[in-house]
């Protein structure tokens, strides 16, 4: 099983390298980190991640994942992305979107017609695409799998290894990594976290928003949704 990774500049990283974590421990896959380049891609945070594949030596594959992050953002306006995304999820077996990577399968064109799921600061946007959008954490469509925030691509990347190879290799990846959340403290959604958090994550990531309204806006005028 071939599995290629979208890596672009502001990616959130833990969108790519949870599910990346669960996937390459399966036996018969293979996981590629594909970038423009082969020189070090900086995550949001500032952590530095190396591809191992350009978007021209990409390949086909049998398994697409598209992260989120800021730069998602930046790659909906980016002809080369959206065209690489909109190819590969073509001819993949399985489409992952996580978090705000939904947002870019969107842009190509992945998501009309489909119901999806993403981060719930940009829920809403997948309906610009032509999406219905979801609130679970994790929402299956035909071969498309979209999530929420950063962890649901682990939960994402199990199921999937339970259904090409059987549950008990997912069982024991789960167990290998040790996966068993436990937060110290309530929340983790809208609705189980207190409203004055609420309320703090809204405010803190008001101008992303405005950002991502005014990409998802231009890339779904280019896309006719």
């Amino acid at each position: 099983m071939r599995v290629n990774f979208a890596l672009f500049e502001e990616v959130t990283q833990l969108d790519l390298t949870g599910p990346f974590e669960v996937l390459a421990r399966a036996p018969g896959f293979q996981c590629e980190l594909v970038a423009k380049t082969l020189a070090p891609v900086r995550s949001d945070r500032g952590l530095g991640l190396l591809p191992t594949r350009t978007l021209a030596d990409a390949g086909p594959c049998d398994v697409l994942v598209v992260p989120g992050g800021p730069g998602a953002d930046a790659a909906l306006g980016d002809p080369e992305w959206v065209a690489f995304v909109r190819d590969q999820a073509a001819q993949a077996r399985w489409v992952f979107g996580i978090c705000t990577g939904s947002l870019l399968l969107g842009a190509a064109g992945v998501l009309q017609g489909r119901r999806a799921s993403s981060h719930w600061m940009a829920r809403d946007l997948l309906a610009a695409f032509g999406a219905t959008p979801m609130p679970d954490r994790m929402t299956q469509d035909g071969k498309l799998f979209t999530s929420g925030g950063v962890t649901a691509g682990i939960d994402m990347a199990l199921l999937l290894v339970a259904r090409v190879l059987d549950k008990a290799a997912a069982e024991q990846i789960q167990l290998q990594i040790e996966y068993d959340p436990d937060p110290p403290f309530p929340g983790g959604t809208p609705a189980t976290s207190r409203e004055e958090i609420v309320q703090r994550c809204v405010a803190a990531g008001s101008a992303r928003r405005a950002l991502r309204e005014a990409a998802v806006q231009a890339a779904a005028a280019r896309l006719g949704t």
